[in-house]
């Protein structure tokens, strides 16, 4: 079923439905409406002279050069062609529909002044899959994803590249063959489809939704090293939890008694009377990671369903406000917290992989988990590999939000880098992927040296990967093995195969 953009209720779901699952969009009657009545407001100020910014003015530092008429007919092309000034590898094509969508439901508001016909282009280009072409790099996260936005906007109006059917083709012919007729760009068309944060946004809201079911991840990791550790389970009753008050933190140890629950650990047995950090904290550092996410969660979904333009158009009150609604930072900060938290939840990771392997910490696991230990390593390199992702992760994890660096004459002199911290929360992810596989290698072989049945969640993720990745007996190559183990974390087999054993880890 299509999802209906009426510029309300654009959730993180629906985006990836549209984004990454190819469903179709409906620009509902009332946000047709919406749009058409602001449009004429707008015309009748064109009629009258009246001077409004970036329709018949020039923009940032040209926003005082008035221009005649025949020029205003003329410069949402030049506009755009200007701004379609990015550089590098393309973008996923998830990122770019979801750019158009949220876009689409941006001019849903009734305050962008553009005209019907540019939107309703932008609903046919999604639901014919014609994809624009457009380069990862070059915006800085405020006046909106300029550069990005710009090779859309080219593309709806016969211009610059595009994918369809899995060809890349010119966009003239990417709208041929899907039947559609190029736009010509009238007063206001063009800065209003490329005026907003919505390519960086998008791929904040991927990025969060794929966060989500990571943090998931890394508490089955997490519960699958605290059996192969033989760990003190009492500090993940919830009660404990409830009694600070932090709810991502009785989120995790409620998941984390969900997996371990009919553990043979659970009837009791000799354990340590207080575990290491890495093992007894585990509630308040991924709940604090998913307390975070809640908040970054609230901004990008107010940003998917708020106005972000220049100017911003109120047609029942005939007024126009130029300001700075385009700006990034409401959305990059918290997703800059994001790329933090899950580093800070990988450092964690580690630090229960270096207690599986290490035989001074491991509860008596024979050392790096090696079956003939001297003459095979068993798992010693993986922490190399896990090390070594995670110094990158933190090189990664520096802020972007505090990085501007002025542009325009100094007219746009404090921009909000957003784009920036999505692509580094893209590299974040990845990385992470690996992290946690390589914990899970590691704890189903440390739970293979136990004589006790895990928990039914446990053992769950057990059998997914088993299915994939063989014990390690006889040392060999394990550089398939990380890289398969990633794929399947990133696949999210484990946490489907975990919530269809014992529910919902939320």
């Amino acid at each position: 079923m299509a999802v209906v953009l009426d510029g309300t209720g654009l959730t993180v779901e629906k985006l990836v439905r549209i984004a990454r699952h190819g469903e179709k969009v409906e620009l509902s009657k009332e946000a047709e409406d919406r749009i058409r009545f602001c449009r004429g407001m707008i015309q009748k100020k064109l009629d009258q002279k009246e001077i409004m910014y970036g329709v018949n003015t020039g923009i940032g530092e040209f926003s005082e050069t008035l221009l005649t008429d025949e020029e205003v007919k003329q410069f949402q092309k030049y506009l755009v062609y200007n701004h379609a000034a990015g550089i590098g590898d393309p973008a996923p094509l998830e990122y770019v529909r979801g750019a158009m969508a949220s876009r689409i439901n941006v001019h849903a508001k009734g305050h962008s002044a553009v005209r019907p016909e540019i939107t309703r282009m932008l609903v046919e280009l999604l639901n014919r899959g014609v994809t624009p072409y457009v380069c990862q790099k070059g915006s800085v996260g405020a006046c909106g994803d300029l550069a990005p936005m710009s090779q859309i906007a080219l593309v709806v109006i016969g211009e610059g590249s595009a994918y369809y059917n899995g060809e890349l083709l010119s966009g003239a012919e990417a709208l041929r063959r899907a039947g559609l007729e190029p736009e010509v760009f009238h007063a206001r068309d063009g800065l209003a489809t490329i005026n907003g944060s919505n390519v960086l946004n998008a791929m904040n809201t991927l990025h969060l939704h794929d966060m989500n079911r990571w943090l998931k991840q890394a508490e089955i990791a997490a519960a699958m090293s605290l059996e192969a550790l033989i760990a003190n389970f009492k500090p993940y009753d919830e009660k404990l939890h409830h009694a600070r008050g932090f709810s991502g933190a009785v989120r995790t140890a409620r998941a984390l008694m969900k997996c371990i629950d009919g553990s043979e650990l659970l009837k009791g047995g000799k354990k340590k009377v207080q575990d290491a950090y890495s093992m007894r904290s585990t509630p308040q550092v991924i709940g604090a990671a998913h307390d975070a996410l809640a908040y970054a969660r609230s901004q990008v979904e107010t940003e998917l369903n708020g106005v972000g333009d220049n100017p911003v158009f109120f047609p029942e009150e005939d007024l126009v406000l130029t300001g700075a609604n385009f700006q990034g930072t409401p959305v990059s900060l918290p997703m800059d917290m994001m790329g933090a938290a899950i580093t800070m939840v990988c450092v964690m990771s580690e630090r229960r992989l270096n207690r599986i392997l290490n035989p001074a910490l491991s509860v008596g696991l024979t050392p790096f988990l090696a079956e003939k230990p001297g003459l095979y390593s068993g798992h010693m390199l993986s922490q190399y590999t896990a090390g070594m992702l995670i110094v990158e992760q933190r090189a990664l994890s520096l802020p972007s939000a505090c990085a501007s660096i002025p542009a325009a004459a100094d007219q746009e002199d404090f921009v909000s880098m957003g784009m920036n911290t999505a692509i580094q929360n893209h590299q974040i992810l990845d990385n992470a992927y690996g992290i946690l596989g390589i914990e899970m290698i590691a704890a189903a072989d440390g739970l293979d040296q136990r004589d006790h049945r895990p928990g039914r969640g446990v053992r769950a993720a057990y059998e997914v990967i088993r299915k994939h990745i063989t014990h390690l007996g006889e040392d060999r190559p394990l550089y398939p093995d990380h890289t398969k183990m990633a794929e399947v974390v990133r696949s999210c087999e484990i946490l489907e195969a975990v919530e269809a054993e014992v529910g919902s880890l939320e």
